[in-house]
């Protein structure tokens, strides 16, 4: 059963399933164009801007942007749909603007404001950014209620139950309890406090579409049962035909994802359903249940992908803005850079599976060496013999260190397809970064700034070298655009041939090589706790 609450009381949600949680669940879209013609649509969570966004915001922003650039680079005609936004409706946006004494459309307009810069300041490469308060917005959830209400898939009824404000979702009695030290119970997953709630809503025949959710999760390896959780709002889209009632939040919020490709204009256009949507763990339930009913009520086919992943923590608790415990995501930017920030958070936190906390590595393995290798002195000493290309070397037999650096080079792009393939973010990384570790390892071996070794063996290392910063260069545009951008713009590689086709060994081509700064900013990342 899905609820909508009755102004000014609460909107519950009540779903009774088992729960095993893990972090990437693959769905299988029935009836679906799966090929490569059909465009590539990814969202992130629509995020709730009750506060100034926090790490963990930018985090599915960095991670659903990664996803979004690989796939510009590995299939170049094929058009990328990248939806993020605001959902503005809910309790918690109406107590904060409340807090502020200022009306809630007030409070979202200058938060929305900073969720959109948060996404320019990270260089995220959103096609959409979408406001649930946008007009647009509510066509399409009216569209859909008087859908599921013309099946008699709505209808009213009362609930009871345990209610966290914080977290704006009902708990069962299994999912609550009791500390010492706090006078009121408190959410077991999030240490949030409850209090009981009853009231009349509307609520949707979940349980109509039981069977088959069912059946198409356990035919799917990786199929997921979210426990039993319950919503509610405030401020919110009035329910059609009975203004003394808001949507349910959830049901107003997953609509998002319709709105953002012309629904209902576009009921079955090109661009449905999501090939990826990236949310965190804790609303896997809403996406793996509430959202394919609706779809599945309305005869349209389920998302490809939904890849939850895991919470940013500080002290051990998830961030949240309710809490307070968050850490502000312009701030490490602005001290770290953005492409430093974006690579730990896609290094760390792009397994998906482990709650995560804020070491700079790629500033040394990639900006370090790419300043090595082209410092006058190498490039001098190469001048003196006699020129090669690239191609040319890969006629010659090379041993050794180098040897060990071409032959995890031509691995490099099949292994970064695989693993992203594969949802496996931080694996693709940690390819790259053994490669350019590798390469640090034979420029160091050879020296080719040193008298010591001869003229020949330092044009081999500068050939070799370069051709891993190209090949590097181009699996790094997903994860640091911009300094990726700088390496291949300083090597001179040409537009047409930064795509992963070219990311192949002897593939493309370096022109004039320029000396330039790769990355912004001044500190370097420490390494923090969990």
């Amino acid at each position: 059963m899905l609820f909508c609450r009755k102004i000014p009381t609460r909107t519950p949600i009540y779903i009774s399933c088992r729960s095993r949680l893990p972090a990437l669940c693959r769905f299988l879209a029935t009836a679906t164009d799966t090929s490569a013609s059909k465009p590539f649509y990814i969202t992130t969570p629509i995020f709730y801007p009750n506060a100034a966004p926090h790490i963990g915001h930018l985090y599915s922003l960095v991670t659903a942007d990664i996803f979004a650039r690989f796939t510009r680079i590995s299939e170049p005609d094929r058009l990328v749909h990248f939806l993020t936004g605001t959902d503005e409706h809910g309790l918690k946006i109406q107590k904060a603007a409340k807090d502020r004494g200022i009306e809630p459309a007030v409070l979202c307009d200058a938060l929305s404001e900073q969720f959109r810069r948060l996404g320019n300041r990270a260089n995220i490469s959103n096609t959409v950014f979408l406001r649930t308060t946008e007009a647009r917005h509510r066509e399409a959830v009216e569209h859909v209620w008087r859908t599921l209400t013309a099946q008699d898939l709505i209808y009213k009824g009362t609930y009871s139950g345990w209610y966290s404000i914080s977290d704006e979702c009902f708990y069962t009695d299994s999912q609550i309890t009791h500390l010492p030290s706090s006078l009121t119970p408190v959410s077991i997953e999030t240490g949030s406090a409850v209090e009981w709630s009853s009231e009349s809503n509307y609520k949707f025949r979940l349980s109509s579409f039981q069977e088959r959710l069912l059946d198409y999760y356990t035919t799917n390896p990786k199929s997921i049962y979210p426990s039993a959780h319950r919503e509610r709002l405030s401020w919110g889209i009035p329910v059609p035909g009975d203004m003394s009632h808001t949507m349910y939040v959830w049901f107003d919020a997953l609509t998002v994802y319709l709105t953002g490709v012309g629904f209902p204009a576009e009921q079955q256009g090109s661009l449905w359903p999501p090939n990826i949507q990236v949310i965190g763990k804790d609303i896997v339930r809403f996406h793996a249940l509430y959202l394919p009913a609706m779809l599945l009520a309305m005869g349209m086919p389920l998302s490809h992908t939904l890849l939850a992943h895991a919470h940013w923590t500080a002290q051990q608790r998830k961030m949240s803005k309710s809490i307070g415990n968050v850490a502000d995501p312009f701030d490490a930017m602005d001290t770290w850079g953005v492409d430093a920030v974006r690579f730990y958070m896609a290094r760390v936190g792009g397994r998906f599976r482990d709650d995560v906390a804020l070491q700079d590595e790629i500033r040394s393995l990639l900006g370090n060496f790419f300043l090595r290798i082209t410092s006058r002195t190498i490039q001098k000493r190469v001048a003196s013999v006699p020129q090669l290309t690239f191609v040319q070397l890969l006629d010659q037999s090379l041993d050794g260190p180098n040897g060990d650096v071409l032959s995890s080079l031509r691995n490099l792009k099949g292994r970064v397809e695989q693993c992203m393939e594969k949802f496996e973010v931080g694996d693709a990384l940690d390819a790259i970064i053994l490669v350019l570790r590798e390469a640090n390892g034979a420029l160091t071996h050879t020296a080719p700034w040193s008298i010591q070794s001869p003229p020949e063996a330092a044009q081999v290392s500068y050939l070799l070298s370069l051709e891993v910063l190209r090949v590097t260069g181009i699996c790094l545009q997903p994860f640091i655009p911009e300094a990726a951008r700088n390496l291949l713009d300083a090597l001179g590689v040409p537009k047409a041939e930064r795509n992963m086709d070219a990311a192949a060994v002897g593939k493309g081509s370096v022109g004039e090589v320029k000396g330039v700064k790769l990355f912004e900013g001044k500190r370097e990342i420490a390494s923090g706790g969990q």
